[in-house]
């Protein structure tokens, strides 16, 4: 019953911890999906998603779990800015440029959050601090359990947007054959406003639940996350959101099983075995295309 115990302690605990990458994940995958853009800042905006939460909770004193939606509205302009303004003139002219346009994001929003809220750690208490429910033989902390539960109603909410609505169907049309869908008559600038906006947003939602679930954090937590959300974009296949959801999974679980082992030295090591593995066994990732 130990044994069970320890096992179902670390699924869950994996499976909270992969909520978040989730989001983070999925949005990245949104983005290159529709654009086909390398955009290595995409943690800057969990970070700057984390602030507007904290900074909103503290002001008001609001629920933060509701703050989400204020978060990733924030984060739909912002985005929409980023993509007009930087991505739009370069698209298309090659991923270094790419790439060195995101590295350059990363300082700015960095330097950018450090001189309006200051560059010392910060945490937010959820109004559900230390209240647990029991769930067979473990005592689950309230907040993962509502964690787990918004996750799942974000991303039906993105999997009904995508599949029942013109635009959502026009960004799948755009992510499938971008010539294609100009052709048709589709506005492609749009959808990539659309799609970036989107795609940040759902870091805002990952940064309010690392908020909420009780993580420090300060201007330069989002380079671990993005690394990661790369690592399970490219384990889950690129431009997959199904892989995307899969690969949050099995990082989580495998990053808390690591740690639980191993030690938490392993915690981030074992993202980048798995990576490896993974680009060694099947270098498109578990639901990406095989090569001809």
């Amino acid at each position: 019953m130990d044994n069970l115990a320890i096992f179902l302690q670390i699924l869950f605990w994996g499976l909270y911890a992969g909520c978040i990458y989730i989001l983070l994940a999925t949005g990245l995958n949104l983005i290159f999906g529709v654009m086909k853009i390398v955009n290595f800042a995409h943690g800057e905006f969990l970070m700057i998603g984390a602030y507007i939460t904290a900074t909103v909770f503290f002001l008001t004193g609001i629920n933060p779990y509701l703050i989400i939606l204020v978060s990733m509205l924030a984060l739909i302009g912002i985005g929409a800015v980023v993509e007009r303004l930087c991505f739009r003139p370069i698209l298309g002219t090659g991923k270094l440029n790419e790439i060195f346009l995101s590295i350059g994001l990363i300082y700015i929003f960095q330097n950018g959050a450090a001189m309006i809220w200051g560059d010392s750690w910060q945490s937010v208490k959820s109004p559900y601090d230390g209240i647990t429910v029991p769930v067979g033989p473990l005592s689950v902390p309230l907040d993962y359990i509502i964690i787990v539960a918004l996750t799942a109603v974000i991303l039906i909410a993105l999997y009904l947007f995508l599949k029942k609505t013109r635009t959502g169907m026009e960004m799948r049309a755009t992510s499938q054959n971008r010539k294609g869908a100009m052709l048709v008559g589709i506005d492609v600038e749009r959808i990539d406003v659309i799609s970036f906006g989107l795609g940040c947003a759902l870091a805002a939602a990952a940064g309010t639940l690392w908020v909420v679930s009780g993580q420090v954090f300060n201007p330069y937590i989002g380079s671990m996350p993005a690394v990661k959300a790369f690592t399970i974009i490219i384990l889950g296949g690129l431009g997959s959101i199904p892989g995307a959801i899969i690969g949050g999974l099995l990082m989580g679980v495998a990053e808390n099983g690591a740690a639980f082992l191993l030690g938490g030295i392993w915690k981030d090591a074992v993202s980048f075995i798995i990576l490896i593995v993974v680009l060694v066994i099947r270098p498109t990732g578990l639901f990406g295309e095989k090569g001809d």
